[in-house]
């Protein structure tokens, strides 16, 4: 899911998009996040990312009953619905 902020614009990658430069979970660089950085209950798919992919900044994360809506201040909002995570 990519946005623009105008037409004719570059698209912002959102904040899951892939390739991914840092940990949805633990906001830590890929390349250097060890396997056990992750917790238990986010490779159970119990948890929903907190931190963006693209810039590492924790995101505003609200659970709801049936998911979660997550938002970046730079690359914007993506939701679980969206995904096909419930």
């Amino acid at each position: 899911m990519t946005t623009s902020l105008t037409s004719g614009a570059v698209p912002i990658p959102g904040p899951l998009d892939q390739p991914c430069r840092y940990g949805v979970y633990t906001g830590i660089e890929v390349e250097i996040e060890s396997a056990d950085a992750i917790p238990p209950a986010a490779r159970l798919g119990l948890e929903p990312p907190r931190f963006c992919g693209q810039c590492g900044r924790r995101m505003i994360v609200q659970v709801r009953p049936d998911g979660w809506d997550a938002r970046c201040s730079r690359h914007g909002r993506v939701d679980s619905s969206a995904l096909g995570h419930r």
